[in-house]
């Protein structure tokens, strides 16, 4: 009897930014789950635009994904991030096998979400379909409270869950590494891009969250990713941005 051929999970995200399809791509990559990121294929091999923009106008019986990042294997099709990775973690082994700490690990990940839309509006107060030079005084204003107020609320957050994990282990949930974890990673690398100054004053202030962002970036097939053009690289069009202005220093 042959082998049964590994399943392939379909991404389909924009293909020149990170954004909140990284948290995802991080996951399957961690697990070197075999997947195709649809929007990065050429038209011709059934990828770009056109076809992530065709996965949430398809009809389908069952939910429709309402917004991008969405994940398709087989018949099943599911959108939101945190519903994605939810679903993905126990199938990849990045989610612990008891109910509560799944939940636990789900909160973790939807507060780092928050965070994560905190980042972005700062650059983007008003509208996210305004120029940011159309709101650039409003982002000054947005950004200074970010810095001086929300990430370091966040991250204290982070910190203690580090601290008080009840299993003593280096993760935030369990003894193992979760997709939170990795989740994490993302939101510290992309908040020093975003406002390098202040990142560095705060960093000490979270040793444990830049401990845990550097065991990840370590992990054999996070660090071959990381290294590879699979990795976008941080821009100025996904949702961590670097505005030279709005990084002020956090204290």
């Amino acid at each position: 009897m042959a082998d049964a051929k590994p399943e392939r999970y379909e991404l389909y995200y924009w293909p020149t930014i990170q954004g909140r399809g990284e948290f995802v791509r991080l996951a399957l990559e961690e697990a070197g789950a075999e997947y195709v990121d649809v929007g990065r294929l050429s038209g011709k091999e059934g990828g770009g635009e056109d076809s992530i923009q065709g996965i949430l106008e398809e009809r389908r019986r069952g939910p429709r994904p309402f917004a991008l990042p969405a994940l398709k294997l087989g018949d099943t099709v599911l959108s939101q991030t945190g519903a994605i990775l939810h679903w993905l973690g126990p199938r990849l082994g990045l989610a612990p096998p008891d109910e509560d700490g799944r939940a636990w690990t789900l909160e973790l990940a939807l507060t780092v979400a928050d965070l994560v839309t905190e980042a972005h509006d700062a650059h983007h107060p008003i509208a996210s379909g305004l120029y940011y030079e159309d709101q650039r005084e409003e982002a000054r204003r947005r950004a200074a409270d970010v810095v001086a107020s929300r990430i370091p609320r966040f991250m204290a957050h982070f910190e203690a869950a580090l601290h008080e994990n009840p299993a003593g282990s280096d993760y935030l949930v369990g003894d193992e590494l979760t997709y939170a974890d990795l989740s994490l990673f993302q939101l510290v690398s992309g908040l020093e891009y975003a406002f390098p100054r202040a990142m560095k004053v705060l960093s000490s202030e979270y040793p444990l969250c830049l401990a845990l962002q550097a065991r990840v970036a370590g992990r054999p097939r996070i660090a071959a990713y990381l290294a590879s053009p699979r990795r976008i690289p941080f821009n100025e069009m996904g949702i961590f941005r670097h505005y030279d202005e709005l990084d002020a220093p956090a204290r």
